[in-house]
């Protein structure tokens, strides 16, 4: 398939060359700073594969085992991308940005059509995003964003996640607390995930006398790290009244150290639980009161990117550079049984 793209490509190059000064109104996202030989082709260059010929992508993924939401894309991307809808995948999951790195650059090696990346950090991927425009690979970034010039991915389907931290430390204002003394559990470091949930926080708690951390660790989206974490803190006999977990799974460790104390929480509790995800069992926790609030996190972005890529392949830019997956905050008193099985996965 890429050598079909490469061909028409160059085609595409002479026409625009034998126009008499004429801009090529064909490319509107393309970056107009770019020379023909290193631009992505995506925005230029309409294509079809031959008959028969799958469309080769490269998928590189966090852990599945890290948490509910984790296992959901996964899945999600393993049940759209396949032989039957047209391609050729080739998986890899791994939390280590490193070993992402060094696989993506396998994987441009390998000349994929499409490099689909959901990374475990914002940074350090220059080489590969220059490399894989050189080769004429697509990026499409997904779950995750960089820290990069749009110019050097095709799109990416993710998640706000600063808004995910705004829409939860502003819901938690509103509880009109005397203090906050807060337990902040960290997610990994430096992913786009932590970035947002965390940046929100730590600008409120910088602004307001009365918003305190009584701890601020990463628990590296682990249960039973939150657990050793939260136990901790009660051990120290230190006060607290929430507790404000970057994933489910840390949310649900906290609370094991709570119930193993006797400290209450959730409505009408001695402590506020902060969650964020989309996993079920966290969802009905906040329907039956145990939890507070809960940040809905939409794993399931896999029909977005299998429908990009069917656009482009059919020579048509999406409509947007980055699109955002619908998400909002959930408490305990206005959640719904509906919301439950509508958002829960």
């Amino acid at each position: 398939m890429k050598k079909a793209i490469s061909l028409l490509l160059a085609v595409t190059m002479c026409l625009a060359l034998a126009a008499c000064g004429g801009g090529n109104t064909s490319t509107p996202s393309a970056p107009s700073t770019s020379t023909p030989s290193t631009s992505t082709p995506s925005a230029s260059t309409p294509s079809t594969p031959d008959a028969g010929e799958p469309i080769t992508v490269g998928i590189i993924n966090n852990d599945p085992n890290e948490s509910g939401y984790r296992t959901a894309n996964d899945a999600a991307m393993r049940a759209t991308f396949t032989e039957e809808n047209g391609y050729k995948a080739t998986f890899f999951n791994n939390n280590d940005a490193a070993q992402q790195i060094a696989t993506a650059q396998q994987m441009i090696q390998d000349e994929v059509d499409f490099l689909l990346l959901s990374p475990a950090s914002t940074t350090g991927w220059d080489t590969v995003l220059k490399d894989a425009q050189a080769a004429g690979t697509q990026i499409i970034l997904f779950d995750r964003m960089l820290e990069a010039d749009e110019s050097m991915y095709v799109a990416a389907v993710v998640s706000d996640m600063p808004a995910e931290g705004k829409t939860a430390v502003d819901w938690l204002t509103n509880q009109g607390l005397d203090e906050y003394n807060i337990i902040h559990i960290q997610g990994h470091m430096g992913s786009d995930a932590q970035l947002g949930r965390t940046g929100a926080l730590d600008e409120k708690v910088n602004a307001e006398a009365n918003w305190n951390y009584v701890t601020q660790q990463s628990a590296d989206w682990d249960e039973a790290t939150a657990k050793t974490i939260t136990q901790s803190v009660i051990d120290s006999g230190k006060p607290f009244n929430v507790i404000y977990a970057e994933n489910n799974g840390m949310a649900r460790g906290a609370v094991a150290a709570l119930d193993a104390a006797g400290i209450t929480h959730g409505k009408d509790g001695d402590v506020i639980v902060m969650g964020f995800d989309s996993d079920k069992w966290a969802f009905e926790a906040v329907l039956n009161g145990s939890w507070n609030y809960m940040g809905l996190c939409n794993p399931l972005q896999a029909d977005t990117v299998d429908s990009i890529i069917k656009d482009l392949v059919a020579g048509n830019a999406p409509a947007q550079k980055i699109i955002y997956t619908p998400e909002q905050g959930f408490d305990c008193d206005t959640l719904t049984q509906a919301d439950v099985d509508t958002y829960g996965t």
